[in-house]
């Protein structure tokens, strides 16, 4: 894998297409070989966009390749406001993903602006080598969401280098301070369909936005964890090797708990989650553990567990820029996870 600095990064679809710029931005990969077509295979677009092509090469010997690219294309001026995130993804790529045994795509490139605070990723098309992205609507079942589980405590066990990444910052005391989102507009949200079904105790904004408060300051003495946060099943891949992650725009440091208790409520169905969640937990702590990190006792973990839903229930009750159905699917799943864990009790609310 590469890191471009002297690339300009592309704001468009159309700019991220021109053969030109693709020739040099692969040309680690490809040793600069003329394109004489570039064919788009699909163009995802939620907050980023994801874009997956071909490029066929020149002569008879080219042949093609088939490649990701993740940026903000076509974003508007509040779209670019997130420009920082892709920045944080490309220095994951750069730093983290050679030194962990996380399964993730192959990146062969990342074109990053630093002064813009803008960056792209170029990976291999897991699509086009055999492998699926999972959708944001798919229900894991337990046996699934004990591989994906495998892969969140990979990262984890990778939190000592850490200490080398200052950069890697607590995401839940911004989070719960950031006026994105006023208390007032997000009792608005999440009394409309987005909060369908959930208790009216749940929906209190107010209770929500003192509970993240409540997690920020208890984060600041929890043991500083390696972990994705944003683990909702869009962001899972699978190959015949099994399950991997992607989608490190919400890289951080902060407590396993917020990773795993989000994990577990997204992707699973409420009344599979609340059979199996448990056990979920149990085989987490058991890989661990096996991998040589101290945790806390099972007691112990289930309370941090229980206090942790918050967190995710709050991401989807803030989240503006997606498709309503997917928003509806992840607040009722986290509402529910946030309503049965009595969260807020346990958070002292």
């Amino acid at each position: 894998m590469t890191t471009l600095a002297t690339l300009p990064v592309p704001r468009t679809l159309t700019e991220a297409l021109d053969h030109d710029w693709l020739r040099r931005a692969l040309a680690p990969v490809t040793g600069g070989k003329p394109i004489t077509a570039v064919e788009t295979v699909e163009v995802i677009r939620t907050v980023a966009t994801k874009l997956r092509f071909t490029i066929a090469f020149d002569g008879a010997e080219g042949g093609s390749e088939a490649f990701c690219l993740k940026g903000l294309l076509d974003v508007d001026a509040a779209g670019a406001m997130g420009g920082p995130v892709t920045v944080l993804e490309c220095d994951f790529y750069i730093h983290l993903a050679p030194k962990l045994a996380v399964r993730v795509p192959d990146c062969v490139a990342t074109v990053v602006d630093r002064d813009a605070k803008f960056g792209v990723v170029i990976m291999r098309d897991v699509v086009a080598q055999g492998g699926r992205f999972c959708s944001a609507l798919d229900a894991f079942t337990a046996d699934e969401a004990a591989q994906s589980l495998d892969q969140l405590a990979l990262l984890h066990s990778g939190s000592p280098l850490l200490d080398e990444l200052p950069w890697i910052n607590r995401r839940v005391a911004a989070l719960a301070n950031s006026n994105y989102v006023t208390e007032e507009l997000l009792q608005e949200l999440l009394d409309g369909p987005r909060g369908e079904g959930l208790p009216a105790a749940t929906r209190d904004a107010a209770r929500l936005r003192a509970a993240m408060k409540v997690l920020a300051e208890r984060d600041l003495q929890s043991p500083d964890f390696l972990i994705h946060g944003d683990g909702h099943a869009g962001n899972i891949f699978r190959t015949a090797d099994g399950a991997g992650l992607i989608d490190w725009q919400l890289l951080q440091r902060g407590s396993w708990a917020l990773d795993v208790a989000y994990h577990i409520a997204a992707v699973l169905p409420v009344e599979v989650a609340e059979v199996h969640e448990r056990a979920l937990l149990n085989h987490y702590l058991d890989r661990m553990q096996g991998l040589g990190v101290a945790m806390p006792d099972e007691e112990a973990a289930w309370a941090e567990y229980r206090a942790a839903a918050a967190y995710g229930y709050y991401l989807w009750g803030i989240t503006r820029r997606v498709d309503p159905a997917i928003i509806t699917v992840f607040t009722h799943r986290l509402g529910s996870a946030v309503t049965r864990h009595d969260s807020f009790a346990l958070l002292g609310l």
